[in-house]
């Protein structure tokens, strides 16, 4: 069908302000600059606007006058559904959002999947400026990130010394689970750590692999376990450390299930995340494990569904992560002077753990 030519074409600034008898500067500040209008000639021109069609200024066109796109940018290294679906990321997601919305920001939402290298979603991105979500410290998309001249926040990973920086003391957090497990007894011990490198590894990780890791969290995390248990006596060397590139419930069962393969006399199971403890809780059961009886286990994070279900963990607080990644980006900094803001966690003693089994006590395993 023939386009009719009697359409009318949509209003422009021009014709707007033409219609009204005002200036284009007047239209403008009508949308961008209310406060140089009075009420009522204000509300003339938005109403006439709104007769004739005028959709507003083109957003991409004031931002290429301003220089200014009016969001904030979160780079996650991971599938956009996994802003919504892992519960600490929730949290973090709600509390940026909270500091974005005090501050009169939009947020953009960047994702990149860990097992790709195309950086263009990071180039094209229209931000004023940058929060980096846990990445390692070799990712092509921060090293995107980088490359653009405003402002960056890192959470939790990577922790630069020229940029700003939030986050917990996850060493010094995780060894308040170490030592607890040390005053309950418990010297058999396994680990089921998150993703150390790039590279997908589905399986047992080489004290050389936690050595190398590129995750510095997870790293940060081993490291302090294998200082406590070894002051305590333990081998680290002999320690099995499974590794889960898949953050998920069902690769903390599969996880679990491989550790009590590779040594069943294992009396604790300690995770460097609640998500994966919740998994091997689901393996405990399906196993007719007694926890804490038959096997203790631990988690990392304090989510709610961890703190439901009784898990001995470490809380951080999520929310105030967000928060204070974005107020660290939308606050004036002075330049060469990076802030860093360690948050405090805390353990939870849940009922998840007790002291080991003795030899004498009937094992309930397969």
């Amino acid at each position: 069908m023939a386009r009719s030519t009697n359409a009318r074409r949509p209003a422009t600034l021009a014709s707007l302000a033409a219609e009204l008898g005002v200036s284009r500067t007047t239209v403008s500040n009508a949308y961008n600059r209310p406060d140089q209008l009075s009420p009522e000639l204000r509300k003339r021109v938005l109403e006439t606007a709104r007769r004739l069609g005028y959709p507003g200024p083109d957003p991409v066109a004031r931002s290429l006058r301003t220089r200014k796109a009016g969001a904030v940018g979160l780079l996650l290294t991971e599938n956009l559904s996994y802003a919504f679906r892992d519960p600490g990321a929730v949290g973090f997601l709600e509390g940026l959002a909270l500091a974005c919305e005090d501050a009169g920001q939009g947020l953009l939402l960047i994702p990149a999947s860990p097992e790709r290298e195309d950086v263009a979603s990071v180039h094209r991105a229209g931000v004023d400026g940058f929060v980096v979500y846990s990445v390692p410290e070799d990712d092509p998309h921060l090293a995107a990130v980088l490359e653009r001249p405003v402002p960056v926040v890192v959470c939790d990973q990577p922790r630069l010394d020229n940029l700003d920086w939030v986050g917990p003391d996850d060493g010094k957090a995780i060894k308040t689970v170490a030592d607890h497990l040390i005053k309950l007894g418990h010297r058999r011990i396994g680990v089921l750590c998150m993703r150390l490198a790039r590279g997908r590894n589905d399986g047992p990780a080489s004290v050389q692999r936690q050595a190398n890791a590129s995750f510095h969290v997870q790293k940060a995390r081993l490291t302090a376990l294998a200082e406590v248990f070894s002051e305590a006596g333990v081998d680290w060397t002999k320690v099995p450390v499974v590794e889960r590139f898949d953050h998920t419930t069902a690769s903390g069962a599969s996880a679990a299930a491989q550790l009590l393969e590779i040594d069943p006399e294992i009396t604790a199971i300690v995770c460097t995340s609640d998500i994966l403890a919740l998994g091997a809780l689901s393996e405990a059961r399906n196993r007719g494990l007694r926890v804490p009886e038959d096997l203790t286990i631990t988690g990392f994070d304090g989510i709610p569904d961890a703190e439901r279900a009784g898990l001995t963990t470490v809380r951080q607080p999520w929310l105030e992560k967000g928060r204070a990644a974005g107020r660290l980006l939308l606050e004036t900094s002075e330049p060469g002077r990076p802030r860093h803001i360690q948050l405090e966690t805390q353990l939870i003693t849940g009922t998840t753990s007790a002291p080991p089994r003795s030899a004498e006590e009937r094992w309930f395993g397969p």
